[in-house]
């Protein structure tokens, strides 16, 4: 299932929101540059029924009850972005999805120096190459790198950078340590190329205090595209195109979540899929395929409960997302809290528990 429309009501009946509407002040300095360490001692902000309290993520098995699902994704972040070369031209770029053969839609810097038929060669893995298979358009192209997993996935292990996102500035390439720090210990399924930053807080004595209180756990797979590094431009939010990602929830994760007291995603990039894949009378369907659901205020509700999640950027789709989630005004109050009080942001920051409005 497909389209920002999934899940929600008639247009005629959906809230008229503007990208501006989630707009906010950040400090710079409250934007961080890396993990914290331990991981699960990050600040864990409670939002209920409008209600705000401060934790810690290691807080987070008495925040919940025995019999509710925590519905983690267990993708892994590849090194997608390279340098390639056409000819003497150098273009970057980032694998975005994986098609199947061999070909993979990319985005593309310089993308106007690639046509279709190119050959163009990854700098730094040799005897590596793709064919450009049609013109790039908005910056995207597809390209054919042959059937040959393998060579391609050494190529990336030499030749390719974790893609480590724009406001964690690297000058000099990713640090040694971003290549442990940006992956989360769900890692499973290699396909993504940025991580589901809500999992980056949960360590071995977190999942150990959640099995004790009865908590248990579903997995689900979602490989996060680069379409979640692009900014918002458009100032109607349908404006904006959402970037097809591949996502799989197999039959036995699918009882399970059914199963459930509660349903809590942990990050956006589960709670997308578990509405991709909702039926009407709020259980989920084994799901394997693409979805670009794009969730904006309106949107109904079938399955998530509770959400963790970190904290997102001003005007961006996933901002838009948890006001959806646990009410704008109520979501908005609790960024303010968050910013006053110093919580961390973005993907190596801090987190958070809504629950659904």
């Amino acid at each position: 299932m497909t389209g920002w429309l999934q899940g929600g009501p008639d247009p005629a009946t959906r809230p008229r929101v503007h990208t501006s509407d989630f707009d906010f002040c950040l400090p710079e300095a409250l934007i961080a540059q890396e993990p914290a360490r331990p991981r699960d001692m990050a600040r864990l902000l409670v939002l209920r029924d409008g209600a705000i309290a401060d934790h810690r993520m290691l807080d987070l098995p008495d925040l919940l009850e025995p019999g509710d699902v925590l519905v983690v994704n267990d993708t892994q972040v590849i090194p997608a972005r390279l340098t390639a070369r056409r000819g003497e031209a150098r273009v970057g770029l980032l694998l975005n999805r994986n098609e199947g053969g061999g070909i993979w839609h990319a985005l593309v810097r310089n993308a106007r120096r690639l046509h279709a038929e190119d050959i163009i060669a990854i700098e730094g893995a040799e005897n590596c190459t793709a064919r450009v298979l049609e013109a790039p358009e908005d910056g995207a192209v597809r390209l054919d790198f042959g059937p040959d997993q393998g060579a391609l996935a050494r190529a990336l292990e030499v030749a390719g950078e974790i893609p480590l996102p724009p406001y964690i500035p690297r000058p000099d390439g990713p640090r040694p340590e971003d290549a442990t720090d940006y992956q989360t210990i769900f890692a499973r399924t290699p396909g993504a190329v940025a991580a589901p930053t809500a999992s980056l807080h949960f360590s071995e004595r977190l999942l150990a205090a959640l099995d004790a209180r009865g908590v248990t756990r579903a997995t689900v797979t979602l490989h996060v595209g680069a379409g979640t590094f692009l900014p918002m431009r458009a100032e109607d939010p349908r404006e904006h195109r959402i970037h097809a990602e591949w996502g799989e929830i197999t039959e036995a994760a699918a009882a399970t979540i059914n199963a459930a007291k509660r349903v809590i995603a942990v990050g956006t990039t589960a709670l997308r899929l578990l509405e991709s894949a909702a039926r009407e009378d709020g259980t989920v369907a084994p799901f394997r395929g693409l979805t670009d659901i794009f969730i904006l205020p309106g949107f109904r509700f079938r399955v998530t409960d509770g959400l963790v999640t970190n904290f997102h950027l001003p005007k961006s789709t996933l901002f838009m997302l948890v006001c959806a989630f646990a009410g704008t005004e109520a979501v908005k109050s609790a960024y303010a809290h968050a910013i006053a009080e110093g919580y961390r942001f973005y993907s190596y920051g801090d987190g958070s528990l809504m629950w659904r409005a």
